[in-house]
């Protein structure tokens, strides 16, 4: 017995020595992740009313991804803009939070995909539009900060303008909760976010909202890192593999009726 014990904690220490010595010196040392979330897009990354606390699928997967490396997370919340440069200047190892894999973004940043979305339009409940393009010439708003309200411009142009009707009014806000409240106020037609958002939203605002069409783009979420920090990215990806085959993945989505917005397996820069 004594041997057998022996050799399962010789077998224990050699798995985290593996994973200490596939992660960058500093970190496997600290024995910490660093990272900065939004939280105020729900169910991503949200702070919870009742203990204050961070929760959501992201906050969910990023400790997953970190137990498999055996670490820890010390999370932090900042406002989106602010997301991009808390990687920058290092504040932040990585980025997990609603962040989508844009061409622009990857000039600087490298992204592990892990989220299929797709830009949608919110309508309330007792809206008259019956169809997307019942939305031109319409106020609808989405967070500035995002790529949503390029996506707009594009979609009006195709769909509205190219038609002979007038383009959509693109409202600025400064989050999704912003925007619907707006839209709650009347002062919007519509909103934009992603699709991964709505279902939870119509679920904890019961009768006040209906979503409108189907997600007029075709997208991913991603992890991003750092162009250099390869070797991180590497440990990273290994782990959310190894989430994904053991079912931790897909239990996560599940929890927040996501399943439909998985993925097959980790993506390297691949949106479209």
């Amino acid at each position: 017995m004594k041997k057998l014990l022996l050799s399962t904690g010789l077998a224990v220490f050699a798995a985290i020595g593996a994973q200490a010595a596939d992660l960058p010196k500093a970190i496997a040392e600290r024995g910490t992740l660093q990272l900065t979330v939004n939280g105020t897009y729900a169910p991503m990354e949200y702070v919870d009313v009742a203990t204050g606390k961070l929760t959501g699928l992201d906050i969910e997967l990023g400790t997953a991804i970190a137990d498999k490396l055996g670490l820890t997370v010390e999370w932090s919340d900042t406002a989106f803009a602010q997301l991009i440069t808390s990687l920058t200047t290092g504040r932040s190892d990585f980025i997990i939070s609603g962040l989508s894999d844009r061409p622009s973004r990857r000039e600087t940043m490298d992204f592990v995909d892990y989220l299929a979305t797709g830009a949608q339009f919110l309508v309330s409940a007792d809206s008259t539009a019956a169809e997307m393009t019942d939305l031109c010439g319409k106020k609808v708003g989405t967070t500035r900060s995002t790529s949503f309200p390029d996506e707009i411009k594009k979609w009006s142009e195709a769909n509205c303008v190219a038609a002979g009707k007038p383009a959509i009014d693109y409202v600025p806000a400064e989050n999704s909760i912003d925007a619907r409240n707006q839209l709650k106020q009347g002062r919007l037609d519509a909103v934009v976010q992603g699709s991964e958002t709505l279902p939870y939203a119509m679920e904890n605002e019961p009768g006040l909202y209906r979503m409108l069409g189907a997600p007029f783009t075709v997208g991913y979420q991603g992890i991003a890192f750092r162009k250099e920090d390869t070797q991180l990215r590497e440990a990273v990806t290994e782990a959310l593999s190894a989430l994904i085959a053991d079912g931790t993945y897909g239990a996560i989505l599940a929890k927040y009726d996501l399943s439909a917005n998985a993925v097959e397996k980790p993506l390297l820069n691949a949106a479209p």
